[in-house]
């Protein structure tokens, strides 16, 4: 995505196209093999979260299941476009929200990167109570970027990135909420229809200071066009990403706040109230970020960016677009304060 902070003027892209090779398949066996050994063996206690006199009617989010689906989709290797990770990855995601009930829509099409290069996308759409009305969605982007083009080494470059937190900590999130949503069907808690949008080709836009936005974000653009259900909408939408590194902090970024700062306050006053204030901060505003809420925003669903940051300006992670943005870069504590955040506002939307 083109991403634009309070000092959006500066640009850290340069782009330079290479192929690409899954995974060796030892290799993503035995990373496989532990994920799913820290599956068994973790666990979160099921009691309510309880933050001074306030008790949330919302379920616990299990950081440690977060995690195990972020490392799950780093296993098949960078989920670039036109690869065999990326489809691999994208088969594992629609299986994995069907076994949590939810009815998988897929949007596949063809689309062109920048340069021409032809490329086949897959947008995921899993939904909760599809007969629902009143819906909302949340959102985030599935495939990684090719070029780690921001690396402080000049020779990674060419490299394609793990995309651990820019895009796979999204996911990541989004797949324990539909857990979570599965074990609340059983019991008829949630009764707003909730969609979870996996966005595909978001981060294959052009760089080394180019103004091409719309080179960014081609699955939401594909979307905005044309719904996975004729006549689509929601309430509102929440598109995430980048929640999952460490020493993050989430400011309110500017189109999110010119579309919709009514869900800007809903979200950032959820977090408060659960005790995660000092993640999504008032202290300062971000900037304005070119991001896949702003299609959903141009398509009439009003829509905010909850996107990280680590740094004291609000700029982006230092890991986005290099070879560090990988699972072990990865933090639990701030995707539980997203996920818990994120059921907190499902539950209190009835």
């Amino acid at each position: 995505m083109q991403k634009q902070w309070k000092n959006w003027q500066s640009f850290y892209f340069s782009i330079k196209i290479r192929t690409f090779a899954p995974a060796k398949s030892s290799k993503m066996k035995k990373i496989l093999y532990f994920v799913a050994l820290a599956l068994l063996l973790a666990g979160c206690k099921e009691k309510k979260v309880e933050v001074a006199d306030y008790v949330s009617p919302a379920p616990v989010f299990c950081e440690d299941s977060a995690y195990a689906y972020v490392a799950e989709q780093c296993a098949f290797g960078p989920r670039v476009m036109n690869s065999a990770a990326h489809d691999s990855c994208g088969e594992y995601i629609a299986q994995k929200f069907k076994s949590f009930g939810a009815v998988v829509y897929d949007q596949y099409a063809d689309s062109k990167l920048y340069d021409g290069t032809p490329i086949k996308m897959r947008n995921i759409i899993a939904s909760y109570n599809p007969e629902a009305a009143e819906r909302i969605l949340i959102a985030g982007h599935w495939d990684s970027r090719q070029w780690a083009d921001n690396d402080p080494d000049e020779a990674n470059h060419n490299t394609p990135i793990d995309g651990a937190n820019d895009g796979g900590s999204s996911i990541g999130v989004m797949l324990e909420i539909a857990r979570q949503l599965q074990l609340a069907n059983d019991s008829s808690q949630v009764k707003i229809g909730v969609d979870f949008i996996c966005w595909d080709a978001e981060d294959s836009g052009e760089g080394g200071g180019s103004n091409n936005a719309s080179s960014w974000c081609l699955g939401s653009q594909y979307w905005s066009g044309k719904r996975h259900v004729e006549g689509y909408t929601a309430r509102y939408g929440i598109n995430l990403d980048m929640v999952g590194g460490s020493n993050t902090v989430f400011y309110r970024e500017q189109y999110s706040m010119s579309y919709a700062p009514s869900i800007v306050d809903k979200v950032w006053g959820a977090a408060g109230r659960i005790g995660y204030g000092k993640y999504f901060s008032y202290d300062q505003e971000g900037g304005y970020i070119t991001d896949d809420h702003l299609q959903v925003n141009q398509g009439g669903i009003p829509c905010i960016d909850v996107i990280g940051s680590d740094t004291q300006n609000g700029g982006f992670p230092s890991t986005w677009h290099t070879l560090d943005d990988n699972i072990k870069n990865i933090n639990k504590e701030t995707l539980k304060a997203v996920g818990q955040t994120m059921l907190e506002v499902i539950w209190t939307e009835q």
